[in-house]
């Protein structure tokens, strides 16, 4: 009976490694509020699903709850990568609601905003730290990369020996420097981009499926 009972174990064990190993691996799109990394996401989504993720804006902190999307298969020279996108609010040591009033928006509401905010940068936090198999970081390649928040996360992903594809953003804009953004993180490859514009996602895909495939 114990010889059985132990069999099934052993059995069950194995199938939940099987199983384990063809789930979709769970990358987390990271980096500062404004660094563009929603629209990335519905840039991917879009371009393998035809769906998008949630909705772009320019004002700080329009995405205050990670979203999913599930099942993304990316083929690239001859092969699939299958990945779960998951979009997370931008992390930033504080938020005020002030910055909000920049934006036309009452005091309430800006209130209201700056505290979601808050928890999203929380949630965003506990994905890293739990929850991801990977990390594509954004940057905002027309702003200085050499700030707390990034020193920080990469720190993090680092340490939990997450793979991590940096990408210098928003090389559309005229103050674009993709040169700085790599020599913040000369540990890691950067890989420029305009989300925005679809400009040198070839490249994004074919890194994709090398670091997470």
């Amino acid at each position: 009976m114990g010889l059985l009972t132990n069999l099934k174990d052993s059995i069950s064990k194995v199938s939940d490694r099987l199983f384990a190993d063809e789930e979709p691996k769970r990358i987390g799109i990271y980096g500062p509020p404004n660094a563009g990394k929603t629209t990335l996401a519905n840039r991917i989504a879009r371009d393998w699903t035809g769906d998008a993720v949630g909705p772009e804006s320019h004002v700080p902190h329009e995405t205050r709850r990670a979203r999913r999307k599930e099942g993304v298969e990316i083929e690239r020279n001859g092969r699939t990568v299958t990945i779960d996108i998951v979009d997370t609010p931008g992390v930033t040591t504080k938020v005020d609601y002030k910055e909000f009033l920049d934006h036309d928006m009452e005091k309430d509401d800006a209130v209201r905003r700056s505290r979601e905010a808050t928890e999203g940068v929380a949630e965003a936090m506990h994905w890293l730290r739990e929850d991801v198999d990977g990390v594509i970081y954004v940057l905002d390649s027309s702003t200085d990369p050499f700030t707390q928040v990034n020193t920080m996360l990469i720190g993090i992903i680092e340490s939990q020996d997450l793979p991590v594809l940096i990408l210098a953003n928003k090389t559309d804009l005229p103050e674009s420097n993709i040169q700085r953004v790599a020599n913040a993180f000369p540990q890691h490859e950067t890989i420029p981009l305009s989300a925005l514009e679809g400009d040198n996602m070839d490249e994004v895909y074919d890194k994709i499926a090398e670091y997470f495939g």
